[in-house]
């Protein structure tokens, strides 16, 4: 188009280059400097709880674009070197209309678009964006400055100190289209996000491409362990929008959830609900008790106040919300103090005369707020929190407790949610859980294998098996056995915790001396190799030493007749997905009863995985007297 619209120029002035540029440059400016240009928004949404988070400003035309699409227009500015003009332009149109639209009283996040050549341009004055800024009164703050991944990058260190200074002026930034264009992993090093939006391109059809599927899972995880939030955008179908929230994606953008527009929607507005509220819950509603594991998991969003306004606007934040019990105090990010709504209802429109409404009306929050309160990490669990609780004044046992992440606030959390919490996460694992070992049981591990079959994502699974443990049982009694099962259990979910890199992993009881674990394909025979190991290390104590020394005992099998019994050992299967196309979960089980019966026939510790070898046959080390060692077998399936 841009190539076009140059030789069309280039015909109308009879092949003036120069000229033909000079038109383009004049129609950018007429374009700025009358009403051709407005701003539509297009709310982003949390994927927990399904609240208005932020929008994002978005430049449209009001007649007909001469250029056609609208990122021409920016490509033309590019070329023509008037893009500061147009950028300049689309950020105070942006911000003046999210003003009158009211984005500071709500709390929103606003997001405006910038062209990474601005911001190495020798026209860039960074300084007018703090102008728009006080001009229409949004906190800085509240301001994400989204830099395009697609631009190519010619001067890194002039784009690395124009970012610097926004940031320092206390913006925040997010990489857009991330994975569409140049540099994309060096752009992340070197400008340390705040947010990294996900290109549609890798969100579009993602529940069918498996290859999009564990690259966006990657990049979050990834993104997730340096503290970056991640926004999916381009979301227009329901099992899109499954996909991305079950990978932990933060934030939703599209839409499905909703369409540019003129105005922003309330947070519960009739679409928002039909197409994404009600998706959210139903996918919420699948999930375990595993869900809600950690005091993040139910955390508010949106819900702070900023120290500087005045006392009467937190009075009118409580009015308006009858469930809000209290409102943090954030100032960059950090919580530096609490409004708890009885305590200030009471003390400051009260007081003890009477006057507090009168003596207080020229105050400010940070004068009024409360510096004592109760601050917690998204990833402590409900239970620590929990136990947080008990120790503090019995006037604050009730109070809100404010979450963090890496320091910077992230939400809020009711004593009573967290409450909730836990009980629902206790009956649900009491429902499906394991009595002996408290692992999830034969339930929880068909849905969980289930909805990862349904994503397409690559995973093995490991059947774990106790050899001999009918004798053993026997002779040295159900107590001892029961100790072992349960020992067993801690293993493997040591096991999983110790994988590299903190991957994912999950372990599951299926009953008797049966066990289950979920990992990665490249982690599995590590895996099943540190189970083993933990095991023969505990063998002295589960046969005692003299029977240890030995390599056997002596007892009466279940004929009567006296016979020698092997030592405990483990059989594992190991049945993966990245080489077998299952369909479900029975066909996954079949498969695995046939390779866990192979692995029963190696005698001591053995380790047989279907199909593809993942390492060399090796022994394991440090067998006990009995030739205890866990080979490696490949099926050759």
């Amino acid at each position: 188009m841009m190539v076009e619209r140059l030789k069309w120029e280039l015909e109308m002035t009879n092949g003036n280059l120069a000229e033909a540029g000079e038109n383009i440059r004049r129609t950018i400016h007429d374009m700025c400097s009358g009403d051709a240009l407005t701003v539509h928004f297009q709310p982003i949404y949390s994927a927990r709880d399904a609240s208005l988070f932020a929008v994002e400003a978005l430049t449209r035309t009001v007649a007909e674009n001469p250029f056609g699409r609208i990122d021409e227009l920016f490509r033309h500015a590019i070329l023509t070197d008037t893009i500061c003009t147009l950028d300049y332009h689309c950020r105070e149109n942006a911000l003046r209309e999210a003003a009158l639209l009211g984005v500071k009283e709500r709390e929103l996040y606003l997001f405006l678009n910038v062209c990474p050549e601005v911001l190495t341009n020798a026209e860039h004055y960074p300084g007018l964006t703090d102008l728009f800024s006080d001009r229409w009164n949004i906190p800085k703050e509240r301001i994400v400055l989204e830099i395009t991944e697609e631009s190519s990058i010619t001067n890194y260190k002039l784009f690395r100190d124009a970012v610097t200074y926004y940031k320092n002026r206390g913006y925040r930034i997010a990489i857009d289209d991330f994975g569409a264009g140049h540099g994309g992993l060096k752009m992340l090093s070197m400008i340390e996000p705040d947010f990294v939006k996900i290109d549609r391109h890798f969100i579009s059809n993602i529940d069918k491409a498996n290859i999009k599927y564990n690259l966006v899972d990657a990049v979050t995880t990834a993104c997730h362990r340096i503290g970056i939030q991640m926004i999916a955008e381009g979301i227009e179908r329901e099992e899109e929008l499954s996909i991305v929230k079950d990978l932990g994606i933060d934030y939703l953008q599209g839409y499905l959830l909703a369409r540019p527009s003129q105005t922003i929607p309330s947070d519960n507005s009739s679409s928002i609900v039909a197409a994404g509220c009600q998706l959210l819950s139903k996918t919420a509603a699948n999930q375990t008790g595993q869900h809600y594991a950690t005091i993040g998991d139910i955390c508010r969003t949106n819900v702070s106040i900023d120290p500087a306004v005045p006392f009467s606007f937190a009075v009118e934040r409580f009015i308006q919300d009858e469930s809000l019990r209290g409102l943090p105090v954030v100032k960059k990010e950090h919580v530096i103090g609490m409004l708890h709504r009885s305590r200030f209802l009471e003390k400051n429109i009260l007081g003890k005369c009477g006057y507090g409404m009168h003596l207080n009306a020229h105050k400010k929050v940070s004068d009024l707020m409360e510096r004592s309160f109760l601050s917690v990490e998204a990833n402590i669990s409900l239970e620590e929190v929990a136990q947080m609780l008990q120790s503090r004044k019995a006037e604050q046992m009730y109070d809100d407790i404010c979450i963090t992440s890496h320091g910077k606030y992230r939400g809020i959390v009711a004593v009573s949610d967290l409450l909730d919490a836990i009980t629902e996460r206790s009956l649900l694992i009491a429902k499906g859980s394991n009595p002996l070992t408290g692992l999830p049981g034969n339930e929880f591990i068909r849905r969980e294998i289930e909805k990862h079959l349904a994503q397409n994502m690559h995973f093995d699974v490991l059947y774990i098996d106790l050899d001999h443990f009918k004798p053993y049982n026997d002779f040295y009694g159900f107590d001892r056995g029961d100790t072992v099962i349960r020992c067993l259990g801690g293993i493997c979910s040591q096991a999983v915790e110790e994988v590299p890199d903190g991957g994912w992993g999950f372990v599951g009881h299926i009953g008797g001396d049966d066990f289950i674990v979920l990992t990665r394909p490249q982690h599995s025979i590590d895996v099943a190799h540190r189970i083993v190991h933990a095991f023969q290390e505990q063998l002295p104590e589960y046969h005692g030493t003299e029977d240890f020394a030995r390599g056997s005992y002596n007892s009466q099998n279940r004929k009567g007749e006296r016979e020698e019994f092997d030592l405990l050992s483990l059989s594992i299967a190991i049945v993966s997905t990245e080489v077998n196309k299952f369909s479900s979960y029975a066909e996954l089980a079949s498969l695995a009863s046939e390779i866990k019966k192979l692995a029963k026939k190696q005698k001591g510790f053995s380790i047989v995985r279907d199909r593809r070898l993942l390492g060399p046959k090796s022994e394991t080390g440090g067998a006990g007297p009995a030739g205890t060692s866990a080979g490696l077998h490949d099926t050759g399936r």
